[in-house]
């Protein structure tokens, strides 16, 4: 089993979500969260005066998936994020020991 996170636009969840259903993923967890990268925030100005915007709203999503379907997801989040723009996310692939459904005692893949 793999954990893949994903560090998204705001605007485009709604995208990624129907990406990933269209490869039969319909199970994550959505945060949000703040943060930058390369980008480095923005600066904006707010009655005259201008002011740096260090940490920016993203969105965070957490799906745990075997092993066989990592790749059609990471490419479903990829497709359904890119605007070809700055600070569109990134994905990240973690290994998981274990998982336990705690309704059943359900574990490995059988509880995802």
């Amino acid at each position: 089993m793999k954990k893949v996170e994903a560090i998204i636009k705001p605007f485009k969840l709604e995208e990624v979500k129907d990406a990933l259903h269209e490869v039969g993923i319909e199970g994550m967890t959505v945060s949000e969260v703040k943060g930058f990268g390369r980008q480095k925030g923005h600066t904006e100005i707010y009655r005259g005066s201008e002011y740096t915007v260090d940490f920016l709203p993203k969105i965070k999503l957490e799906i745990v998936l075997a092993d066989e379907k990592i790749d059609e997801a990471v490419g479903a989040i990829c497709k359904g994020a890119k605007t070809g723009k700055i600070g569109d996310g990134k994905v990240f692939v973690v290994p998981v020991e274990n998982a336990v459904r705690i309704r059943t005692d359900e574990k490995g893949d059988e509880a995802v």
